[in-house]
């Protein structure tokens, strides 16, 4: 007996819905750098603005639900 998840079309479509998830989320990611009047990455990594480095990753979360509920819906 084969486990389902090994099965290459279900193997095969976890990988395909996995990538545009991945591209999806970048996608939203750069338009929001872009509306920002600052660029995020140099706020956050070069600056060390903790405060700012929060909120992006309450933002990344809340992309990648959307992102998941979308695409497992």
């Amino acid at each position: 007996m084969m486990i389902e998840w090994l099965k290459p079309g279900a193997f095969l479509g976890s990988i395909v819905f996995a990538l545009i998830g991945v591209v999806i989320f970048w996608l939203c990611f750069i338009i929001i750098d872009k509306i920002t009047p600052y660029d995020l990455w140099e706020e956050i990594v070069e600056k060390q603005n903790v405060a700012l480095g929060l909120v992006v990753a309450a933002m990344c979360l809340g992309i990648s639900m959307i992102v998941a509920a979308a695409i497992h819906g």
